[in-house]
């Protein structure tokens, strides 16, 4: 299922909205879609992070370095 979103943005958003479209040749709403894509990808990452980090110390691992040596 599709669904439309009709949003205003400030101008310094909308010229950069149109340079990223000039400059990528896609269309406005395949631009925004991708910013959003990433934007819920990042925030996912920072819900599982926040959920795991305790769980993480809890097992010796203080820092991401100490998952990276554990894992090399």
């Amino acid at each position: 299922m599709r669904a439309t979103l009709t949003i205003s943005l400030p101008e310094e958003i909308s010229m950069g909205l149109a340079t990223l479209v000039r400059r990528s040749g896609k269309s406005r709403s395949q631009v925004v879609q991708d910013a959003l894509r990433k934007q819920i990808a990042i925030e996912r990452f920072k819900d599982l992070r926040e959920r795991l980090v305790p769980k993480g110390r809890k097992a010796g691992f203080a820092t991401d370095e100490d998952v990276f040596v554990d894992i090399s």
